[in-house]
Protein backbone atom coordinates (compact mmCIF):
# COMPACT_ATOMS: atom_id res chain seq x y z
CA UNK A 1 0.00 0.00 0.00
CA UNK A 2 1.31 3.46 -0.86
CA UNK A 3 0.40 6.90 0.43
CA UNK A 4 0.63 10.18 -1.37
CA UNK A 5 2.72 13.03 0.03
CA UNK A 6 -0.43 15.10 0.59
CA UNK A 7 -2.05 12.35 2.64
CA UNK A 8 1.10 11.88 4.71
CA UNK A 9 1.26 15.62 5.43
CA UNK A 10 -2.38 15.65 6.51
CA UNK A 11 -1.83 12.66 8.81
CA UNK A 12 1.09 14.10 10.78
CA UNK A 13 -1.23 15.78 13.31
CA UNK A 14 -3.15 12.52 13.64
CA UNK A 15 -0.01 10.46 14.20
CA UNK A 16 1.29 12.88 16.86
CA UNK A 17 -1.79 14.59 18.35
CA UNK A 18 -0.05 15.49 21.62
CA UNK A 19 3.07 17.00 20.03
CA UNK A 20 5.32 14.37 21.57
CA UNK A 21 7.75 14.04 18.69
CA UNK A 22 11.21 15.26 19.52
CA UNK A 23 11.86 18.74 18.21
CA UNK A 24 15.12 20.74 18.26
CA UNK A 25 15.48 22.34 21.69
CA UNK A 26 17.94 24.49 23.56
CA UNK A 27 18.70 23.72 27.20
CA UNK A 28 19.49 26.48 29.71
CA UNK A 29 20.61 25.72 33.28
CA UNK A 30 20.14 28.01 36.27
CA UNK A 31 20.73 27.65 40.02
CA UNK A 32 17.56 29.11 41.59
CA UNK A 33 16.18 29.00 45.14
CA UNK A 34 18.82 26.47 46.13
CA UNK A 35 17.79 24.09 43.34
CA UNK A 36 19.19 23.13 39.94
CA UNK A 37 16.80 24.05 37.13
CA UNK A 38 17.00 23.05 33.48
CA UNK A 39 14.80 24.93 31.02
CA UNK A 40 14.23 23.36 27.60
CA UNK A 41 12.55 25.04 24.65
CA UNK A 42 12.61 25.55 20.89
CA UNK A 43 11.41 29.14 21.44
CA UNK A 44 14.03 31.90 21.59
CA UNK A 45 11.39 34.27 23.01
CA UNK A 46 10.60 32.03 25.97
CA UNK A 47 14.25 31.33 26.72
CA UNK A 48 14.87 35.10 26.64
CA UNK A 49 12.20 35.49 29.34
CA UNK A 50 13.99 32.87 31.44
CA UNK A 51 17.22 34.82 31.09
CA UNK A 52 15.44 38.09 31.93
CA UNK A 53 14.08 36.52 35.10
CA UNK A 54 17.02 34.44 36.33
CA UNK A 55 20.16 35.52 34.52
CA UNK A 56 22.87 37.23 36.57
CA UNK A 57 21.54 36.17 39.98
CA UNK A 58 23.63 34.81 42.88
CA UNK A 59 23.60 31.01 42.81
CA UNK A 60 22.12 30.02 46.16
CA UNK A 61 22.77 26.54 47.49
CA UNK A 62 21.71 24.72 50.64
CA UNK A 63 24.00 22.40 52.57
CA UNK A 64 21.99 19.40 51.37
CA UNK A 65 22.16 18.10 47.80
CA UNK A 66 19.34 19.55 45.72
CA UNK A 67 17.45 17.71 42.98
CA UNK A 68 17.38 18.80 39.36
CA UNK A 69 14.14 20.32 38.12
CA UNK A 70 13.19 20.27 34.43
CA UNK A 71 10.83 22.78 32.86
CA UNK A 72 9.79 22.49 29.22
CA UNK A 73 8.57 25.69 27.56
CA UNK A 74 6.41 25.57 24.45
CA UNK A 75 4.78 28.15 22.22
CA UNK A 76 1.30 27.20 20.97
CA UNK A 77 -0.32 28.74 17.89
CA UNK A 78 -3.49 30.75 18.28
CA UNK A 79 -6.01 29.80 15.60
CA UNK A 80 -7.97 33.03 15.84
CA UNK A 81 -6.59 36.44 16.73
CA UNK A 82 -7.56 37.42 20.26
CA UNK A 83 -7.19 41.05 21.27
CA UNK A 84 -6.69 41.58 24.99
CA UNK A 85 -5.31 44.32 27.13
CA UNK A 86 -4.80 42.06 30.13
CA UNK A 87 -4.52 38.25 30.09
CA UNK A 88 -7.09 36.30 32.12
CA UNK A 89 -6.07 35.42 35.69
CA UNK A 90 -4.56 32.03 36.45
CA UNK A 91 -6.93 29.40 37.84
CA UNK A 92 -5.45 26.52 39.80
CA UNK A 93 -6.43 22.87 39.94
CA UNK A 94 -4.88 19.66 41.26
CA UNK A 95 -5.41 15.92 40.95
CA UNK A 96 -3.69 12.63 40.08
CA UNK A 97 -0.38 13.98 41.36
CA UNK A 98 -0.52 17.03 39.09
CA UNK A 99 -0.67 20.74 39.86
CA UNK A 100 -2.13 22.99 37.17
CA UNK A 101 -2.34 26.71 36.62
CA UNK A 102 -4.46 27.81 33.66
CA UNK A 103 -5.17 31.17 32.03
CA UNK A 104 -7.02 29.60 29.09
CA UNK A 105 -6.79 26.57 26.79
CA UNK A 106 -3.54 27.82 25.19
CA UNK A 107 -1.76 29.30 28.22
CA UNK A 108 -1.14 27.03 31.18
CA UNK A 109 1.31 25.25 33.47
CA UNK A 110 1.25 21.56 34.38
CA UNK A 111 3.54 20.36 37.16
CA UNK A 112 4.45 16.85 38.31
CA UNK A 113 6.11 17.59 41.68
CA UNK A 114 7.02 13.95 42.33
CA UNK A 115 9.04 13.90 39.10
CA UNK A 116 10.43 17.44 39.51
CA UNK A 117 9.07 18.37 36.08
CA UNK A 118 6.80 20.98 34.56
CA UNK A 119 5.37 21.98 31.20
CA UNK A 120 4.67 25.65 30.44
CA UNK A 121 2.62 26.39 27.32
CA UNK A 122 2.27 29.95 26.02
CA UNK A 123 0.30 31.06 22.98
CA UNK A 124 1.98 33.15 20.30
CA UNK A 125 -0.14 36.22 21.06
CA UNK A 126 0.64 35.97 24.81
CA UNK A 127 4.29 36.76 24.06
CA UNK A 128 3.11 40.37 23.76
CA UNK A 129 2.58 40.23 27.56
CA UNK A 130 6.06 39.23 28.81
CA UNK A 131 5.41 40.35 32.40
CA UNK A 132 2.43 38.02 32.79
CA UNK A 133 4.20 35.12 31.07
CA UNK A 134 7.25 35.46 33.28
CA UNK A 135 5.51 36.28 36.54
CA UNK A 136 2.38 34.09 36.35
CA UNK A 137 3.44 31.09 34.27
CA UNK A 138 7.23 30.58 34.32
CA UNK A 139 7.64 31.77 37.91
CA UNK A 140 4.63 29.69 38.95
CA UNK A 141 6.46 26.59 37.73
CA UNK A 142 9.79 27.51 39.34
CA UNK A 143 8.36 28.47 42.72
CA UNK A 144 6.04 25.48 43.01
CA UNK A 145 8.68 22.93 41.99
CA UNK A 146 11.25 24.38 44.38
CA UNK A 147 8.85 24.52 47.32
CA UNK A 148 7.47 21.02 46.80
CA UNK A 149 10.73 19.40 45.68
CA UNK A 150 12.88 20.73 48.53
CA UNK A 151 10.23 21.02 51.27
CA UNK A 152 10.60 24.78 51.54
CA UNK A 153 8.05 27.00 53.30
CA UNK A 154 6.88 29.61 50.76
CA UNK A 155 6.19 32.98 52.38
CA UNK A 156 4.64 36.09 50.90
CA UNK A 157 7.06 38.69 52.17
CA UNK A 158 10.53 40.18 51.90
CA UNK A 159 13.88 39.43 53.48
CA UNK A 160 16.98 41.56 54.02
CA UNK A 161 20.07 41.02 56.14
CA UNK A 162 23.76 41.42 56.74
CA UNK A 163 26.71 39.13 57.44
CA UNK A 164 24.68 36.01 56.68
CA UNK A 165 21.80 36.85 59.04
CA UNK A 166 18.35 37.75 57.75
CA UNK A 167 15.09 39.27 58.90
CA UNK A 168 11.72 38.28 57.45
CA UNK A 169 9.55 41.29 56.58
CA UNK A 170 5.90 40.27 56.66
CA UNK A 171 2.59 42.12 56.73
CA UNK A 172 -0.39 43.12 54.65
CA UNK A 173 -0.11 44.48 51.10
CA UNK A 174 0.49 48.22 51.18
CA UNK A 175 2.17 48.17 54.58
CA UNK A 176 5.49 49.23 53.07
CA UNK A 177 7.53 46.01 52.79
CA UNK A 178 8.83 46.88 49.31
CA UNK A 179 9.76 50.43 50.31
CA UNK A 180 11.57 49.12 53.37
CA UNK A 181 13.41 46.50 51.29
CA UNK A 182 14.45 49.18 48.78
CA UNK A 183 15.92 51.44 51.44
CA UNK A 184 17.68 48.50 53.07
CA UNK A 185 19.24 47.75 49.69
CA UNK A 186 20.31 51.38 49.19
CA UNK A 187 21.78 51.44 52.70
CA UNK A 188 24.10 48.55 51.87
CA UNK A 189 22.23 45.64 53.42
CA UNK A 190 21.96 42.29 51.65
CA UNK A 191 18.76 42.03 49.60
CA UNK A 192 17.32 38.51 49.43
CA UNK A 193 13.77 38.93 48.11
CA UNK A 194 10.91 41.38 47.98
CA UNK A 195 7.79 39.35 47.27
CA UNK A 196 8.52 35.68 47.87
CA UNK A 197 10.80 34.10 50.50
CA UNK A 198 11.44 30.36 50.77
CA UNK A 199 12.62 28.96 54.10
CA UNK A 200 14.18 25.58 54.81
CA UNK A 201 12.54 24.87 58.18
CA UNK A 202 15.25 22.58 59.54
CA UNK A 203 18.06 25.09 59.13
CA UNK A 204 15.95 28.28 58.98
CA UNK A 205 17.93 29.25 55.88
CA UNK A 206 16.01 31.59 53.57
CA UNK A 207 16.40 32.02 49.84
CA UNK A 208 14.63 34.05 47.19
CA UNK A 209 14.91 35.57 43.73
CA UNK A 210 16.52 39.00 43.87
CA UNK A 211 15.77 40.00 40.30
CA UNK A 212 13.13 42.74 40.48
CA UNK A 213 11.76 45.13 43.05
CA UNK A 214 8.23 46.50 42.58
CA UNK A 215 7.67 49.95 44.05
CA UNK A 216 5.10 52.70 43.65
CA UNK A 217 5.92 56.01 42.04
CA UNK A 218 5.88 57.93 45.33
CA UNK A 219 8.82 55.92 46.71
CA UNK A 220 11.25 58.43 45.16
CA UNK A 221 10.29 61.21 47.55
CA UNK A 222 12.64 59.83 50.21
CA UNK A 223 15.58 59.29 47.82
CA UNK A 224 18.13 62.09 47.60
CA UNK A 225 20.46 60.53 45.04
CA UNK A 226 19.41 61.72 41.57
CA UNK A 227 21.01 58.73 39.84
CA UNK A 228 19.03 56.32 42.01
CA UNK A 229 15.79 58.21 41.37
CA UNK A 230 16.49 58.05 37.64
CA UNK A 231 17.20 54.31 37.88
CA UNK A 232 13.80 53.77 39.49
CA UNK A 233 11.70 56.22 37.46
CA UNK A 234 13.00 55.03 34.08
CA UNK A 235 12.17 51.40 34.92
CA UNK A 236 9.22 49.75 33.13
CA UNK A 237 5.85 50.27 34.77
CA UNK A 238 3.71 47.19 35.34
CA UNK A 239 0.11 46.86 36.44
CA UNK A 240 -0.79 44.31 39.05
CA UNK A 241 -4.06 42.38 38.98
CA UNK A 242 -5.29 44.69 41.73
CA UNK A 243 -4.93 47.64 39.36
CA UNK A 244 -1.97 49.11 41.25
CA UNK A 245 0.80 50.45 38.99
CA UNK A 246 4.40 49.91 40.07
CA UNK A 247 7.87 50.36 38.69
CA UNK A 248 9.60 47.05 38.02
CA UNK A 249 13.16 47.89 39.04
CA UNK A 250 15.83 45.46 37.85
CA UNK A 251 18.18 45.00 40.80
CA UNK A 252 20.92 43.69 38.52
CA UNK A 253 21.25 47.05 36.78
CA UNK A 254 21.59 49.55 39.61
CA UNK A 255 22.71 50.23 43.14
CA UNK A 256 22.63 47.65 45.92
CA UNK A 257 23.87 44.24 46.89
CA UNK A 258 22.06 40.95 46.40
CA UNK A 259 22.52 38.34 49.12
CA UNK A 260 25.27 36.04 47.76
CA UNK A 261 23.96 32.99 49.67
CA UNK A 262 20.89 31.99 51.70
CA UNK A 263 20.44 34.02 54.87
CA UNK A 264 19.96 32.44 58.29
CA UNK A 265 16.68 33.79 59.67
CA UNK A 266 17.19 35.40 63.08
CA UNK A 267 13.85 37.16 63.43
CA UNK A 268 10.53 38.07 61.86
CA UNK A 269 8.97 41.52 61.63
CA UNK A 270 5.40 42.50 60.89
CA UNK A 271 5.64 45.78 58.95
CA UNK A 272 2.86 48.16 59.96
CA UNK A 273 1.48 51.08 57.95
CA UNK A 274 0.90 52.99 61.20
CA UNK A 275 3.23 55.78 62.28
CA UNK A 276 4.98 55.32 65.63
CA UNK A 277 3.95 57.71 68.39
CA UNK A 278 7.51 57.78 69.68
CA UNK A 279 9.93 58.15 66.70
CA UNK A 280 12.74 56.66 68.79
CA UNK A 281 10.83 53.44 69.40
CA UNK A 282 9.72 51.99 66.08
CA UNK A 283 10.10 48.33 67.08
CA UNK A 284 8.06 46.57 69.69
CA UNK A 285 8.36 42.93 70.56
CA UNK A 286 5.29 40.83 69.82
CA UNK A 287 4.29 38.02 72.20
CA UNK A 288 4.77 34.74 70.39
CA UNK A 289 1.11 33.74 70.77
CA UNK A 290 0.07 36.94 69.01
CA UNK A 291 2.67 36.49 66.28
CA UNK A 292 1.65 32.87 65.67
CA UNK A 293 -1.96 33.95 65.11
CA UNK A 294 -0.88 36.73 62.75
CA UNK A 295 1.27 34.32 60.76
CA UNK A 296 -1.56 31.85 60.23
CA UNK A 297 -3.78 34.66 58.93
CA UNK A 298 -1.10 36.39 56.88
CA UNK A 299 0.30 33.19 55.30
CA UNK A 300 -2.66 30.87 54.64
CA UNK A 301 -1.01 28.92 51.82
CA UNK A 302 2.27 28.40 53.69
CA UNK A 303 0.38 27.37 56.82
CA UNK A 304 -1.07 24.40 54.93
CA UNK A 305 2.35 23.07 53.80
CA UNK A 306 4.12 20.11 55.45
CA UNK A 307 7.02 22.13 56.84
CA UNK A 308 4.89 24.81 58.49
CA UNK A 309 4.78 23.37 62.02
CA UNK A 310 8.54 22.94 62.11
CA UNK A 311 9.04 26.46 60.74
CA UNK A 312 6.71 27.98 63.34
CA UNK A 313 8.41 26.03 66.13
CA UNK A 314 11.84 27.28 65.08
CA UNK A 315 10.62 30.85 64.57
CA UNK A 316 9.12 30.83 68.07
CA UNK A 317 12.61 30.64 69.50
CA UNK A 318 13.69 33.79 67.66
CA UNK A 319 12.62 37.41 68.00
CA UNK A 320 9.28 38.51 66.56
CA UNK A 321 8.44 42.19 66.29
CA UNK A 322 6.15 44.85 64.90
CA UNK A 323 7.80 47.75 63.05
CA UNK A 324 5.92 51.04 62.78
CA UNK A 325 6.88 53.89 60.51
CA UNK A 326 9.22 56.69 61.47
CA UNK A 327 9.59 60.10 59.90
CA UNK A 328 11.98 58.69 57.27
CA UNK A 329 12.71 55.14 56.05
CA UNK A 330 16.30 55.50 57.27
CA UNK A 331 14.93 55.33 60.83
CA UNK A 332 13.43 51.93 60.11
CA UNK A 333 16.68 50.72 58.53
CA UNK A 334 18.60 51.79 61.63
CA UNK A 335 16.19 49.72 63.73
CA UNK A 336 16.71 46.67 61.49
CA UNK A 337 20.48 47.00 61.65
CA UNK A 338 20.41 47.21 65.43
CA UNK A 339 18.24 44.10 65.59
CA UNK A 340 20.59 42.15 63.32
CA UNK A 341 23.63 43.26 65.28
CA UNK A 342 22.03 42.02 68.50
CA UNK A 343 21.16 38.59 67.07
CA UNK A 344 23.00 35.85 68.92
CA UNK A 345 25.74 34.33 66.74
CA UNK A 346 25.32 30.65 65.95
CA UNK A 347 21.53 30.55 66.21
Amino acid sequence: MTFSTDVHARDVSVADPFGERIRPTVSVRRQILGGRFRFESDSAELLALVDAAYGGLPEHRFSTVSPEFRIELRVAPREAAVARDTPPPVRTQAGAGLLCGMMDEANYVVLVPAQHRALVVVSQDMLAHPYHVRYELVEFAVFMLAARGMNLVPLHGACVGQEGRGLLLLGASGAGKSTLALHALLDGMDFLAEDGVFVQPESMSATGVANFLHVKRDVSRFIDDAAVRDWIETSPEIHRRSGVAKFEVDLREGAGHQAPAPLRVVGAIVVSAETAVDPTRLLRRLPWEHMASLLAIDQPYAAAQPGWDRFVHRLGGLGTYELRRGSHPRDSIAALRALLAAATPGL
